[in-house]
This record gives C-alpha cells, sequence and structure tokens, in this order.
C-alpha cells in the first residue's frame, strides 16, 4: 500500500498561503473533483496529495504533522526561511537531515532529505 493523500484543515483566508507553502517543497496545485470545489483545494507532488479542507473554524494539531521528502533538502529549506517561514532543523534519527516548519495556519510539516529506509 501507498499512502496517497493526507487532509488538514484550513481557514479559507490562509489557503493561497497553504497553497504557496507547499510550492516551496515541491507541490503544484491541482484541482479537485467538481464536487469539492469551493470547499477544498488539493496540491500534488509525484502521485501524492495533500488536501486542503477550507473551514472556518479549522484545527491544526499541536504536534500532529505531515512529513515530505525533498530531494533538494537544504534549498527547499532555504526557500522556506527566504519566504518567513519558521523552520527548526531535527535530531538525525535515520542519519537523515529533517526539519520541521510551520505552515500557514499552524501546521507543522516535516521536511526530510530522504525517508527512513
Amino acid at each position: 500500500m501507498t499512502l496517497q493523500h493526507v487532509a488538514l484543515e484550513t481557514h479559507p483566508r490562509d489557503a493561497d498561503a497553504l497553497i504557496a507553502f507547499f510550492g516551496l517543497v515541491g507541490f503544484e496545485e491541482v484541482e479537485p473533483p467538481e464536487g469539492l470545489r469551493g470547499r477544498a483545494r488539493w496540491v500534488e507532488r509525484s502521485g501524492t496529495q495533500i488536501h486542503l479542507l477550507l473551514n472556518d473554524d479549522p484545527v491544526a494539531p499541536r504536534m500532529g504533522h505531515a512529513a515530505v521528502v525533498a530531494p533538494d533538502y537544504d534549498d527547499a529549506l532555504a526557500r522556506l526561511r527566504a519566504a518567513g517561514h519558521e523552520v527548526s532543523e531535527r535530531a538525525e534519527y535515520w542519519g537523515s537531515p529533517r526539519s520541521f516548519a510551520i505552515a500557514p495556519g499552524g501546521h507543522r510539516v516535516e521536511v526530510m532529505a530522504r525517508p527512513p529506509s
């Protein structure tokens, strides 16, 4: 099995900024199915999607997070920082760099140079 998508709630006013955030780590916006337009926005990279569910009272878990692999890890972190996003480097539990970034709307996103083997 492969994880195809994760869904994150976001306030409609944060949606454009969240789309731009995910663009900095290689995702592009794609159209959701017609029945979801106006209620959700989607981004995708290499077949993996993040569904942004538009909600006037969204919840961003304090510790929960989505994790993405950025093959251009150092450049991705530089782009995030240059765009004003808070990024904090973390321990290399499997011998690979990883960091957490705070996305618009308060979601934590783990950015990894490579996944655990």
